[in-house]
Parts: structure tokens; C-alpha cells; sequence
């Protein structure tokens, strides 16, 4: 095990390799901090850079473009609440909270320690468990699959606590507009209208840009014609012995993190989101959560970050891409004839192991760059208005047209957009559509595709022992914030008529 490690950390010890792994990290922050650059997006971009270079020096630099570019979508989602990649959009919920007090640096600085902490332990989960773990991938079928999807949907029980009616009115309305486009098992199309762009569905990064950064701008228009105080921004920074006290926050969703990371199509968003929620769930003041609490940053950045590492086992021990990224990565290591799977260990275990090593000193770097970027951020968003919100605006449209160069995506955000602070206005979540949009096509494909395994019989999901479990805990998590927000009013009530009698 130790000679793997040595074997690794001298694979990466050169000039070349340190120098790819920095590049890597500072393109994929500005990737991420850009709107509709997702970090699949931005290692695709980066692939033509690497014909011609040492096969372990561009691997390194696409395995850095795609940690930082998990971590850069989160300085927007807190600077202006705007994610710049979809698994920011958990990060937002507690992030943009500081900014609005005028703190923005301690989410800031929060941010980039718990991505950092949660690449590392991905890595080390990745060198550790890599066999193990894909093993457990690979017996995910239709019916864990849905059960998983399920339980990722429970979440908005957490995340709209405050009014479940509301948060599913929206999840509901996310699933419809989900299903727009083609059937996935017949080919018919739905709800296109004629338009045959529609027919591969409603894109997700235009609609995600609509729903954030295209709401805040309509807010901020409206919020500019009242006459408002401006909110004095503060580079404070959480102190250290603040950071060490939230690690098991960063251990518990680094975990999370990594084993969703290994589950092919899940995802970092998915797993943003389940931090998130897993952390409220156990956490001793839920109370604060949505309101602007750091460990409700901590815990989507330590999973999205630590999904990096997970998805690579599947695709270095099976050849099977754990997510779209991952993909691209295939592809690359193609490119230079490596292919992965079982043998690339015997054939290639210096490139192996010096991406093992490699993931860890990014991790280093990026802290090093986050922290130094924090005053920097605080600046941009201390800029008026009047400047940053048609920023904000040309980025949108420019982010919605380059994801597929097409105008219907730039329509889309707009009608994204106005759909977001049409439910602000009226003080709807907005964060169940995101949850729908993204888990929407895994429940509807491996809810058909179980029942045809079945011939109709729905005992399927809860004869596999995995999707039983995951459904038995889906209706937990939808249970408990029903009974605690029961047992709360309760009290509430009782101690009102103790007051009253004392009186």
C-alpha cells in the first residue's frame, strides 16, 4: 500500500505535472464561477489542450479542471446568488444568507476548506476502496436506482419544511416540466409544441441560470425601484478553531459524497443536495439551516467535491463513467491509449496512482488559491448594482445560448427566470424544481424499466433488500419533519397555556 503511495507522489514530482494540476485548478474555478460552464463542460473544453502532451500530465490537468470546477460554482452561488454549477445550487440555500448580512466571507472561506477536505477524503476513499466500492455499483439495478431517486425527492420534505404543500405544489410542477420531450422507452414526443429542440427535453443548465441568476436580476430590478440600505460587506472570516469544529460535517459528507460519486448517473448535484439535507436532519440546530448556518455550506461542498473521487473508481477499475465528467475523462484516456478497467492497475499503475496523488495536492492548491481569491470575491460583489446585475444578465444569456447554441435555451432561461420570481413573489421554494429536474429522468426511466423486468409487479421495489432500504428510509425522512414540526407546535401549545394560567 505505502510503495503505491511513494509510487504516486514520484509519478507527479515534476515540473510539468505541479504545473498542470495549478493551471488545472485556477481554469476550473473560472469555470465554475461562470454561469452554464459546468465542470463536464469545462473538461471537454480542456481535452484539445492536451493532444500531444505526456499521458499523466494531462490527465492530472483534467482531474484538476474538474475538482476545482465543483468548487468554483459555489463562489457565485454565495457572492450573488447565482450557482455557477448545478451542485452549487445546495450550497445557495445557506451561502447567499451572508452575503445578504454582509458576511460573505465566512461562507466564502467555509466553502473552500469543505471542498478541500472532502477532495481529500474522496481521493483517500478512491485509493482505498476503489474495488470494493465499484463492486457495490455495479449491483445497483432499476429498482435501487428509482428507490435512490425516491429518496432523493424526500428531501424537499427537509428543504420546505416551512410549508410542505408549497414545496410539493413545486416538485410536482419540476416533474411536469421534466417529462417535455421525447419518451424515453417509445419515442413519442410530449408537450413539444412543434418545437424540435424541445424534443430532447428542457435543458437543464438554461433552465438552471432562469431559476437563479435571471430571478435575481428581476429581484434586484424590483428591489432597485424602492429605495433600499445597502448592506456594508465585511471580509471576516470564520476563525480556525470555528473550521476544525464542523469535521464531522466534512467527514459524514465526505463519505456520502464518495459513495454517491460511484453510483453511475447520480452525480454531484444529487449528492450536494443529500448532505445537505443529512446533516439539517442530525444537526442540533436545525433551526438556522435557510437562514444562513456554515454547516449548511460545509456539507454540500465536502459531498460535491468528494463525488470527484468516487466517480473515478467505476471508471478506472470497470471502464464504466460514473458521471458525465467521467465520461469525457474516458474519452481522454483513450486518446492517449489508456484504456481503463481492471488491467489499467497491472498495465499503467503509475497513471493510476499518480491520479490519486495528483487529486490530493490539488485539493492543497485549490485551498491555497480559494483563500487568497476570498478578498477578491468580496470586491466583486461590493460593485453597484446598477453594474452587476446587467453583468449578470449578458452572462445568462450568454452562458444559455453557448450550452447548446441555441436560442430556444436562451427563451428557456427567460421563461426560467420569470418562473423563479414569480414563486419568490409568491413564496413558493424554488429548489424542489431543481431536485425534480435532476431526478426526474432516473424515476421515470427505472420505474418503467422495473415494472417491465416484472411483468407490472411493483413487489420489485421492495423484494431487492437496497431498494427496499432506500424506500423504508425515503418514508422516514418525509416522516420526520411532519412529526417534529407536530411535536414543536405541540409544546408551543402547552407552554402558551401555562403562561396563560400563570397569568
Amino acid at each position: 500500500m505505502f510503495e503505491n503511495i511513494a509510487l504516486g507522489f514520484s509519478t507527479i514530482a515534476t515540473f510539468p505535472a505541479m504545473l498542470a494540476i495549478t493551471s488545472g485548478v485556477v481554469i476550473g474555478i473560472l469555470c465554475g464561477v461562470l454561469p452554464g460552464l459546468s465542470a463536464s463542460t469545462a473538461v471537454a473544453l480542456m481535452v484539445p489542450f492536451t493532444f500531444g502532451m505526456d499521458p499523466v500530465v494531462s490527465v492530472l490537468l483534467l482531474v484538476s479542471v474538474y475538482l476545482a470546477g465543483e468548487y468554483g460554482g459555489s463562489i457565485t452561488a454565495i457572492a450573488i446568488g447565482t450557482p455557477g454549477t448545478p451542485a452549487a445550487a445546495a450550497t445557495m440555500i445557506d451561502g447567499y444568507q451572508f452575503t445578504k448580512r454582509g458576511e460573505p466571507g465566512l461562507a466564502l472561506t467555509t466553502s473552500v476548506v469543505a471542498s478541500s477536505v472532502g477532495g481529500v477524503i474522496g481521493a483517500l476513499v478512491l485509493f482505498a476502496f476503489s474495488e470494493p466500492l465499484a463492486e457495490v455499483a455495479l449491483s445497483f439495478g432499476a429498482p435501487e436506482y428509482f428507490a435512490m431517486a425516491v429518496f432523493g425527492l424526500t428531501i424537499i420534505a427537509s428543504l420546505a419544511s416551512d410549508n410542505l404543500t408549497k414545496g410539493f405544489i413545486v416538485m410536482f410542477l419540476g416533474l411536469f416540466l421534466k417529462s417535455i420531450g421525447l419518451d424515453p422507452f417509445t419515442g413519442e414526443e410530449r408537450l413539444t409544441f412543434g418545437i424540435p429542440k424541445l424534443m430532447d427535453g428542457i435543458s437543464f443548465i438554461p433552465a438552471l441560470i432562469g431559476l437563479f441568476a435571471m430571478t435575481s436580476v428581476f429581484t434586484g430590478i424590483e428591489k432597485a425601484m424602492v429605495t433600499t440600505k445597502s448592506v456594508k460587506l465585511s471580509f471576516k472570516m470564520p476563525k480556525i478553531k470555528r473550521l476544525l469544529g464542523m469535521w464531522k460535517v466534512y467527514l459524514h459528507s465526505s463519505l456520502v459524497g464518495s459513495v454517491i460519486g460511484v453510483l453511475p448517473g447520480a452525480g454531484a448535484t444529487i449528492a450536494s443536495f443529500i448532505c445537505y439535507n443529512e446533516v439539517k436532519r442530525f444537526s442540533h440546530k436545525k433551526e438556522q439551516f435557510g437562514k444562513g448556518c456554515l454547516e449548511g455550506v460545509a456539507a454540500p461542498e465536502s459531498g460535491n467535491n468528494a463525488v470527484v473521487g468516487g466517480s473515478l473508481v467505476p471508471l478506472l477499475t470497470l471502464g464504466i463513467p460514473g458521471s458525465a465528467t467521467a465520461a469525457v475523462l474516458i474519452g481522454a484516456l483513450m486518446l492517449h491509449d489508456i484504456q481503463p478497467g481492471p488491467l489499467l492497475f497491472q498495465t499503467n499503475g503509475e497513471i493510476v496512482y499518480g491520479i490519486f496523488a495528483g487529486l490530493i495536492v490539488a485539493c492543497i492548491v485549490q485551498l491555497v488559491v480559494g483563500l487568497l481569491g476570498v478578498p477578491v470575491w468580496v470586491k466583486v460583489i461590493s460593485a453597484p448594482k446598477a453594474l452587476l446585475l446587467p453583468v449578470i444578465a449578458a452572462i445568462s444569456v450568454v452562458g444559455s445560448y453557448g450550452y447548446n447554441n441555441s436560442m430556444v435555451d436562451v427563451w428557456v432561461m427567460f421563461c426560467f427566470g420569470l418562473l423563479g420570481y414569480l414563486l419568490k413573489k409568491f413564496k413558493f421554494p424554488v429548489t424542489p424544481i431543481i431536485l425534480a429536474l435532476v431526478l426526474g429522468g432516473i424515476l421515470e426511466e427505472n420505474f418503467r424499466r422495473s415494472l417491465m423486468m416484472s411483468d407490472g409487479d411493483l413487489t420489485i421495489f421492495v423484494s431487492q433488500p437496497i431498494s427496499a432500504t432506500l424506500l423504508i428510509m425515503a418514508v422516514l425522512s418525509l416522516a420526520s419533519p411532519i412529526f417534529f414540526n407536530k411535536l414543536a407546535k405541540k409544546d408551543q401549545t402547552i407552554e402558551e397555556s401555562t403562561e396563560t394560567k400563570a397569568v
